[in-house]
């Protein structure tokens, strides 16, 4: 956040302008998982979670989602999880899910993140144990955890990125107790 706001106040101190838009980066866990560990599917909370999902960051959100990014399945789908979550989501929004980094290379993540120039900001769903390299790979220099027992989290990482600036909950309906801000980093 410092970086960020120092960027900005001296770019408008050299009067430097630009039309370079920079995306927003959300960063989402995969839904809820079965309880047998050879399932690689969604568990039937997941499921709900999915369909939530169209409405939270669906075409009448404030989110405007133009991108979506999930780890790359295998196949015989493990590592899925992700792209089920927000497969439902894309569909709605007319995008295809990216898929090409895999589960473990945040930096390929990263530099997808850095490259992006098309419109709309960017959603990841990712495995929650790695969200923190994500955003390590982003700039953060001590990156915060993905909670073990939560899967309605929603980070808000903006430009320049690596600075997680708000956890909010997504607030599906049956599923998350917690609602609003969870917590201001």
């Amino acid at each position: 956040m410092l970086l960020q706001s120092v960027l900005s106040a001296l770019c408008f101190c050299l009067g430097i302008t630009s039309a370079k838009s920079y995306p927003t980066v959300y960063m989402i866990r995969h839904g809820e998982k079965p309880r047998d560990p050879k399932d690689h599917g969604l568990a039937s909370d997941g499921i709900k979670r999915a369909q939530c999902l169209r409405h939270v960051f669906g075409q009448e959100s404030e989110y405007n989602i133009g991108y979506i990014m999930a780890p790359h399945v295998k196949k015989n789908g493990a590592h899925g999880r992700a792209f089920e979550t927000v497969l439902p989501l894309a569909k709605d929004l007319g995008l295809t899910v990216d898929t090409h980094c895999k589960r473990t290379k945040a930096r390929c993540v990263a530099k997808t993140v850095r490259s992006y120039d098309g419109p709309g900001n960017i959603l990841i769903a990712w495995r929650h144990s790695t969200m923190g390299e994500i955003e390590k790979e982003l700039g953060a220099l001590e990156p915060i955890e993905y909670p073990d027992g939560r899967f309605d989290l929603i980070w808000t990482d903006p430009w320049p990125y690596g600075n997680v600036t708000s956890i909010k909950s997504e607030e599906c309906p049956g599923l998350d107790v917690a609602t609003g801000l969870v917590d201001q980093v």
